[in-house]
């Protein structure tokens, strides 16, 4: 599929904000409303774990094709219809390989081989590893049948960025799928969407660290002089699992990292973080910050099944409950959650 055609199907993120969304007409509060999350399609991750080999492995994907395609399925039925559908990140496994790459292995290959990490493959050279391409253009497929009055909301992963950054891996995903960092209003609800692998490792681009840096500190200034009904981030790497004082791990950030975010955002008001990349479902609470950990519509690595997460914006709080696919496509929405929509 050409960049034409993607920007013809998609409501691609252009100069930090969402085409999808007028901010002048959506400062405002106009009442309840909700919106589907969802993270880690990361076609060709099954086949990969299946056989424990993260790095060389997933040369097939018809599973997670399947998969989104129900999710597609799935968030069409729903009426109302949600006011977006936020993927939150590893849209493919294929990583856009680097040469650093070879003297830094994708953390996630000792995951997925229990401690042990595969040589590199030096043949894949600095234009992405074997099927992105492909797995790219299978997703994007899929992703085209989503209802147009639906707008697809795209979060940067390590699996879409790499591990380590760079201009060139940033610059691939802005041209495939859009600014990897921008804001948009709903509602009356200011949404910031992240890029967390700056926090993960930035040696590489660091001036462009420093810019997301910086612009996040202007958006956090107007959630905090209170110019939202509710302030919400959306990033692929979870602040933490459980607790705010957990140990570091390959799922989470660095406590000095996750420390220094979660202060910035609960002094500025945000009242919850939507993330993925640990394929389980967790999170927790700091202080009065809500940190979501949503499971994936790919592979599972827990016992949690392939879903969704549906989350409900009234003016006094923020509630989610996650949905297995054939849950959410067979039944919809429940009662409880239907009735908080139709409030004030």
């Amino acid at each position: 599929m050409s960049a034409a055609e993607v920007g013809g199907v998609f409501h691609r993120a252009r100069d930090r904000t969402l085409d999808a969304f007028l901010a002048e007409e959506e400062r405002e509060w106009k009442g309840p409303f909700y919106f589907i999350q969802g993270a880690d399609p990361q076609f060709g991750l099954m086949k990969a774990w299946s056989t424990g080999d993260c790095d060389h492995g997933g040369d097939e994907w018809s599973q997670e094709i399947r998969l989104t395609e129900q999710a597609v399925q799935a968030v069409n039925k729903l009426n109302p219809k949600p006011k977006f559908f936020v993927l939150c990140g590893d849209l493919i496994h294929a990583m856009p390989a680097r040469e650093e790459d070879a003297n830094h292995m994708d953390s996630f290959s000792s995951v997925c081989s229990g401690g042990e990490s595969p040589s590199f493959d030096h043949s894949v050279g600095v234009h992405g590893t074997p099927w992105r391409k492909e797995q790219t253009e299978d997703l994007q497929r899929v992703l085209k049948d989503l209802d147009r009055e639906i707008p697809l909301v795209l979060v940067s992963g390590n699996h879409d960025l790499g591990n380590i950054p760079t201009a060139e891996t940033i610059e691939e995903f802005q041209h495939t799928w859009g600014d990897d960092y921008f804001s948009f209003w709903v509602g009356g609800v200011l949404f910031l969407v992240l890029n967390s692998q700056f926090w993960y490792n930035a040696s590489q681009c660091p001036a462009l660290k420093h810019a997301q840096d910086h612009w996040l500190d202007q958006q956090l200034s107007i959630a905090g002089q209170r110019k939202c009904r509710h302030a919400i981030v959306f990033q692929h790497i979870p602040l933490f699992l459980h607790s705010i004082e957990e140990e570091d791990d390959y799922f989470n950030l660095t406590k000095a990292v996750r420390k220094e975010l979660a202060d910035k955002f609960i002094g500025a008001g945000v009242r919850a973080v939507f993330s993925g990349h640990y394929h389980r479902n967790a999170g927790g609470t700091y202080q009065n910050l809500d940190m979501v950990v949503s499971s994936a519509i790919g592979c599972q690595l827990g016992k949690d099944t392939h879903g969704l997460r549906v989350v409900v914006v009234t003016a006094e709080k923020i509630t989610h409950r996650y949905y297995s696919l054939d849950e959410l496509r067979r039944e919809g929405i429940e009662e409880d959650l239907m009735k908080l929509m139709k409030e004030e």
